[in-house]
């Protein structure tokens, strides 16, 4: 039997390793347009800030994918998938066939409609080709602005900070981090990022990035002009789903799924940033390590289902710890909700009930009980005999 994985990043990899862990006979090849061997996409930021050398970014050497009877083709790009001959197409005009195929080729960084996105000294951050292209152009240049205020902007920002940049962060949203965090919570993050030296811009929309042929500053719709050297836009990502549809695949925002992680197609199926399964896309690690496991699993007819993922993500933000699980910004009217900050300190905790059911939280600023409540709220424990201690810094979990 031969799997071919479209995609050497986070899910195609994790996706080879279980199934050759699950069936060492089988053929597997992996074909990535990249020229790199996998890497997880945090350590460009590491690697933007200095603190990781290159060879550091790849977690396994070419000798492990030969252990593991993987065989990886850089800079292999498939072109087409004629999903009625079970071939895929590489761009040299050659053809593959396969028995089933996992569709894991990601997504790619979103450059909103900006007059002037096109010239020199505009970068977006997704690759490790562009992280070396944007180190080698900030030789030489201070002034960096960062359009977009969400994790990849702020991050993008702390890395940049550290090798002496001065910086600025325009966010379109009147608050930072709108999916991690709520309002409360982004005007403490905004005061921390902004004592270490950021200075953060929100409610901004950019209309123009001007210059001749390189940047030299942006107009803003209120027609504010600000001088840069240089910019990053880290706006989102979308899905790539060019191969899918021509495919004649199943697709809507993302490439639909059932819940076996199998597309409309029962020899193709899809795990990583580009699956929508039940209307939802995740575009997170953990969803990521998830459905690698169990497409590994029902690629080969093992049925595993897949419930989703509740979203969680634990981060270190400009070196704020903050953890945000499941539902944090609730509709109105629809949920109980209870904080409790220190503004000074850069502490914010919050927890949302739903019928007493604890179904999203933020913890900010202090590690203390997060493990605890992060559990919690994946379990959908109900929480209303100690909604009111909860959030208390001496709360001992071990009552629950």
């Amino acid at each position: 039997m031969r799997i071919i994985v479209v995609g050497g990043g986070l899910a195609g990899t994790l996706f080879s390793k279980n199934l050759q862990e699950l069936d060492s006979g089988l053929e597997l090849d992996i074909f990535d347009k990249e020229d790199y061997l996998y890497y997880p996409r945090p350590n460009l930021i590491e690697f933007l800030a200095g603190n990781m050398p290159f060879e550091r970014l790849f977690p396994f050497s070419p000798e492990w994918y030969q252990e593991k009877n993987i065989r990886y083709h850089q800079k292999r790009t498939v072109t087409r998938i004629f999903s009625d001959s079970d071939l895929i197409e590489l761009e040299d005009g050659s053809k593959e066939k396969f028995d089933a195929l996992l569709l894991a080729n990601g997504s790619y960084a979103f450059i909103p409609p900006i007059k002037g996105a096109d010239k020199q000294g505009v970068f977006s951050l997704r690759t490790l080709d562009d992280a070396l292209g944007l180190l080698e152009f900030l030789k030489g240049r201070r002034r960096v602005t960062v359009i977009g205020g969400g994790l990849l902007g702020l991050e993008i920002a702390r890395a940049l900070k550290s090798r002496g940049a001065e910086i600025e962060v325009i966010e379109f949203f009147p608050y930072l981090l709108g999916r991690q965090l709520d309002q409360e919570g982004a005007a403490i993050l905004k005061d921390q990022i902004e004592k270490m030296g950021i200075k953060v811009r929100l409610g901004a929309a950019t209309e123009e990035l001007r210059g001749a042929q390189e940047i030299k500053t942006i107009r803003l719709k209120s027609g504010e002009e600000l001088d840069t050297d240089m910019a990053v836009i880290a706006a989102g990502v979308r899905s790539h789903l060019e191969l899918a549809k021509e495919a004649g695949l199943e697709t809507d925002k993302g490439i639909v799924v059932d819940d076996y992680l199998s597309t409309s197609h029962p020899k193709i199926f899809a795990a990583g940033d580009n699956l929508e399964h039940r209307g939802r896309l995740y575009g997170i690690i953990p969803a990521s390590f998830q459905q690698a496991r169990i497409a590994a699993h029902n690629i080969l007819g093992q049925k595993m289902k897949y419930e989703g993922t509740v979203p969680s993500n634990t981060l270190k933000v400009m070196g704020v710890s903050l953890t945000s699980v499941g539902l944090v910004n609730p509709e109105k009217g629809t949920c109980e909700e209870y904080r409790r900050e220190n503004r000074e300190e850069g502490i914010y905790k919050k927890i949302v009930l739903q019928n007493g059911i604890l179904v999203g939280a933020i913890w900010m600023g202090t590690k203390q009980g997060v493990n605890e409540i992060s559990q919690m709220v994946t379990q959908k424990m109900d929480v209303s005999k100690w909604k009111d201690a909860l959030l208390q810094d001496d709360f001992d979990f071990s009552l629950l």
